[in-house]
């Protein structure tokens, strides 16, 4: 077996490795496509592609920084006029 200048790793190691990560690309496109699939049956049914991707993205998150994110959007949100400035119990009583 050849040994190669730059580790230890035969030639027959280095063709496994590479044949692998190749399976596995091929494996990763493939869930990309079923992935992509599901969002087109979603459209298809009325949801909105966009804000699924987005509650996808959030039920990721760990739940400190999904808490701190919301706090930061509404200090921002707050700080730009974007929300309604009365506080939620005058809101609520009317």
């Amino acid at each position: 077996m050849a040994k190669l200048k730059s580790g230890n790793f035969s030639t027959d190691q280095l063709n496994q490795l590479v044949a692998r990560i190749e399976r596995l690309e091929e494996e990763k496109k493939a869930l990309a496509d079923d992935i992509k699939e599901v969002y087109a049956e979603a459209k298809a049914h009325g949801f909105d592609v966009k804000i699924l991707r987005q509650v996808i993205r959030l039920r990721k998150m760990d739940k400190a920084d999904l808490d701190e994110q919301e706090t930061l959007l509404q200090v921002y949100m707050d700080a730009l006029g974007m929300t309604d400035s009365r506080g939620a119990d005058e809101a609520a009583a009317e």
